[in-house]
């Protein structure tokens, strides 16, 4: 969760940061402790683990009061009405605002997928045995469990948000802003179900050919070529179940229409505006048009075109897709636009806003991503060439 809401934090262009205690305790006292160190009767892992969580929110409060970001994470298990009053008290002295963030599962189903499908991935497990991994890691939940206090009605002066079921519930208390309500919202849609993200543009149109921008042409000969290889293409990996989203435009409904799929035309998908550039090419808009040629070339992440959008645009109109695209738990197949597609892996790659006018996105070629706790796996399928 501290990892997720951090990366659409920054995707969205509000600065974040994770300060993992874990991190901490990895880098000062080694990532190989077991789970006895955990344990609430251990005085001397209570000392050291001390020593990590003050060091990580000093780091924190520093962070926040030079000005480098605007929202601050602190990944710990705070587990005690104690352990938060400090942090809350620190924070308050420092003029920083706390939100609480509590998940309680209750599942054993639940929690077993989620200790295979995250922890074992975790630093502490790096070179352990996957079964040694999962069952050191549940001896530190029981350790965690006998010192723990939920927050309840006797913490009614503090803000927070308790989870319950992976959102199956959700329970809010003095949650005030539009800040605030963004990150709650994000989070009730968060699951743990593994599934994979395709990406992928539209085949050739027949402004690729051309060398135009925007518009809302057909596909060419290679566009088609393409459409009719990845029908057979995807079901033969996917078989049943996928969601295809496309935008709007004739040139992605086209592509996405020979698949046996449901399909979903998104207009948030459409490609980004480029006002009155559209239908023009590249080398038009530098002979008629230099200082907008220039101001582009300068800085494409927030460069607008007149009367159209910039990516800042382009990744704000984007939002709502990916709460959808987070609470998918089916595979998802998105046939969109480079600019749009730059965006959205962007997101589920965790990069910063302003590399994403500079992603690579070939024609012709289906980008799998299989998001998970530590970020994402990748693979590229090149289909039919572009000629």
């Amino acid at each position: 969760m501290a990892r997720k809401v951090a990366r659409y934090l920054n995707w969205l262009g509000v600065p974040a940061k994770v300060f993992n205690v874990g991190n901490y305790r990895r880098e000062h006292l080694g990532p190989a402790q077991p789970a006895a160190f955990f344990d609430p009767d251990n005085a001397q892992g209570n000392q050291a683990r001390a020593r990590m969580a003050d060091a990580a929110l000093r780091d924190l409060v520093a962070w926040l009061t030079a000005g480098h970001g605007r929202v601050a994470i602190y990944d710990a298990t705070n587990t005690t009405r104690e352990r938060r009053r400090w942090v809350v008290d620190a924070l308050d002295r420092a003029g920083v605002p706390a939100i609480f963030i509590e998940s309680v599962c209750t599942d054993p189903t639940v929690v077993q997928a989620n200790v295979r499908e995250t922890k074992v991935r975790m630093p502490d497990y790096a070179d352990a045995d996957p079964q040694a991994a999962v069952a050191d890691f549940r001896a530190r939940i029981e350790h965690y469990s006998r010192h723990y206090e939920p927050l309840d009605d006797s913490d009614r002066e503090l803000s927070w948000v308790k989870l319950i079921d992976v959102g199956e519930r959700v329970v809010l208390n003095r949650i005030r802003g539009s800040l605030a309500s963004r990150i709650v919202f994000f989070l009730t849609n968060l699951h743990l179900t593994p599934r994979s993200v395709y990406l992928m543009r539209h085949g050739q149109s027949v402004y690729n050919v051309t060398g135009k921008l925007g518009g809302d042409s057909s596909l060419a000969e290679a566009g088609r070529a393409f459409a009719t290889q990845l029908a057979g293409w995807l079901p033969a990996r996917l078989g049943e179940g996928p969601v295809v989203w496309t935008s709007t435009l004739q040139r992605t409904i086209e592509t996405a229409a020979p698949l046996p799929y449901p399909k979903v035309q998104l207009r948030n998908l459409d490609e980004i505006d480029a006002g009155v550039c559209d239908g023009w090419t590249y080398a038009e808009i530098a002979a008629r048009l230099p200082e907008e040629a220039a101001a582009r070339k300068a800085d494409k992440l927030r460069y607008r075109y007149p009367r159209g959008e910039s990516y800042l645009d382009l990744i704000e109109r984007l939002d709502p897709v990916i709460i959808e695209l987070e609470r998918q738990r089916t595979p998802l197949v998105i046939v969109a636009h480079q600019a749009v597609l730059r965006c959205l892996y962007g997101y589920v790659a965790n990069l910063a806003p302003a590399a994403c006018p500079h992603l690579d996105m070939p024609l012709h070629t289906v980008i799998e991503l299989i998001p998970h706790a530590y970020g994402a796996d990748e693979r590229r399928h090149p289909l039919a060439p572009v000629h």
